[in-house]
């Protein structure tokens, strides 16, 4: 039996054409020709199974056979924001894995101690669809570009905010204390978690979070990388969900 082949075509519904970079690997890669079949997702939630029914050295049409609407795997909309980290390889591992796991939106924090001030979203979002694709995932997360810290905080969000830090209850008045963050996320419940740069937010950040309703958390004892408590928070996230 033929495994499955998987291509994204977010217009598939209204255009019956794979997009070229797709068309590309269809063709050029997979050898695919006229009469064979695949499987398209659109990142929204819906499977098509279609037929190729022309192909030229460019450009691959298809019909569409059945449409398969998908349940989606997690309740509530899960938000990772996230200082990106100076080497963007981590980001873009990141993104990878967080896509295998299950999450709805990423955005990116410009912070204090950030040491990345500029991210350029068209490589992870390459990344993005390519994750989708591998772990057969229905929805495509939603990608941020770099946002103010300062800004990104007093947007209003419906669910649970919470914000991942290193500082210790007795380290600054101003800070609330801490719990786990697996000890305070609710399932069901739409989740933003915020993660900071490797020098960590500021106090003054953190207190600004608190002042526009995020709860301070904990991600454990051990010091992790922006990467790593990064994609902890999410798993965190889908688990509950």
């Amino acid at each position: 039996m033929k495994e499955e082949r998987f291509f994204y075509a977010p217009d598939a519904a209204e255009n019956h054409e794979l997009p070229e970079e797709e068309a590309q690997h269809a063709l050029r890669v997979l050898r695919l020709d006229v009469g064979d079949e695949m499987m398209l997702m659109d990142g929204r939630g819906t499977f098509y199974h279609a037929v190729i029914t022309e192909a030229t050295k460019k450009r691959c049409f298809f019909s569409i056979d059945e449409t398969v609407p998908q349940e989606r795997q997690w309740k509530g909309h899960l938000h990772l924001a996230m200082a990106p980290t100076k080497n963007m390889d981590r980001v873009e591992w990141l993104a990878e894995k967080a896509t295998e796991i299950g999450f709805d939106e990423l955005s990116f924090l410009n912070c204090q101690f950030s040491e990345r001030r500029v991210v350029k979203t068209e490589r992870i979002d390459k990344i993005l669809i390519s994750a989708m694709k591998q772990s057969r995932k229905a929805w495509k997360p939603m990608l941020n570009g770099m946002t103010d810290f300062k800004d990104f905080v007093k947007r209003d969000f419906s669910g649970g905010k919470y914000i991942c830090h290193c500082y210790g209850d007795e380290n600054v008045v101003e800070l609330g204390k801490k719990q786990l963050l697996k000890d305070v996320l609710k399932a069901g419940e739409d989740a933003l978690v915020l993660v900071g740069p490797e020098g960590d937010f500021s106090v003054e950040e953190v207190a600004e979070a608190e002042r526009c309703g995020f709860q301070s958390v904990s991600l454990g004892e051990s010091r992790l990388r922006t990467e790593t408590a990064a994609l902890v928070a999410v798993h965190l996230m889908n688990l509950f969900n």
